[in-house]
């Protein structure tokens, strides 16, 4: 069974020790070790990837969570092999609808084998998506649209997801929330093609750069936002000479990406990659 586990906190010594301890005191292979110190914010964060032979996970969870609390350490325990069969989706969401239109669809229609726990969105623009697919619909932003990234961590441990889906959220997860659900956990899809084109106008930079092939990338979330090299699938499309910025952004927005998006995670719950030391690797 693989397992990976997360431990963020403040920063201080001797953090890492007792975990490591007891997952080899358990006859644990160590597959993948992160450490990391982010000085700027007094922040200590640990990714361990392991390989254990089939036993009670909830026994290792309580365990570590316990050296979690004595060590002031936020510790989460996860199995991709927990619910490989159908693993539970936690869909963020700010103004568009047509990704997560399309990757419930995709859902309902038999083409991702997985469960939308919650819904999650900084704006409501998305509220009425969850209601017609009877989805939880949580509302994390404020009137400005400000999200409470507390609240966000507080609901994906509510409804025990596997995986977080950010379909156009347009904001970014603060480095705790990466190391917390990293691994491989949170995917993202970005409205142009990485690394080319980054940020958050990549149709206007390609327009401008007189580019003819635009396109979206489903990609693994890391802490230190470089999409170089987790990137899981992507998606292109051609236009003509002359066509307009504006017919082009209606193209991409309304078929590309979610087509981008629904490929991407239906690769991720399918186990056929996997995230490891930052990398996207195939599993077979």
């Amino acid at each position: 069974m693989q397992i990976i586990i997360t431990a963020v906190g403040p920063d201080n010594v001797r953090l890492a020790d007792p975990i490591i301890h007891h997952v080899t005191g358990e006859g644990a292979n160590i597959s993948e070790i992160q450490m990391y110190d982010h000085d700027d914010q007094a922040l200590f964060a640990m990714l361990l990837r392991i390989e254990l032979p089939p036993q009670n996970l909830d026994l290792l969870r309580k365990a570590l969570v316990e050296i979690g609390r004595l060590k002031k350490l936020s510790v989460r325990v996860w199995s991709p092999d927990e619910r490989a069969d159908r693993p539970r989706l936690a869909i963020c969401t700010t103004y568009r609808t047509e990704p997560c239109l399309a990757l419930l669809r995709g859902i309902r229609d038999g083409m991702i084998g997985a469960d939308p726990a919650v819904m999650i969105g900084n704006r409501n623009a998305c509220r009425s998506i969850a209601e017609q697919f009877d989805v939880e619909w949580r509302n994390i932003g404020d009137e400005r649209g400000v999200a409470d990234d507390h609240g966000m961590i507080a609901i994906l441990d509510e409804f025990d997801v596997d995986y977080i889906v950010l379909a156009r959220y347009m904001r970014v997860l603060p480095a705790a929330t990466c190391w917390k659900f990293a691994g491989g956990r949170i995917i993202n899809l970005h409205h142009g093609l990485l690394p080319s084109f980054p940020g958050l106008r990549p149709y206007h930079d390609a327009f401008a750069n007189r580019m003819l092939t635009y396109g979206a990338t489903c990609h693994f979330i890391v802490p230190e936002l470089d999409a170089g090299n987790q990137i899981i699938h992507q998606s292109t499309f051609t236009v003509q000479p002359g066509v307009k910025l504006e017919e082009i952004q209606r193209v991409g927005q309304e078929d590309n990406e979610p087509r981008c998006l629904v490929e991407g995670v239906r690769r991720v719950v399918s186990r056929e990659v996997q995230l490891h030391f930052h990398r996207v690797v195939a599993t077979s």
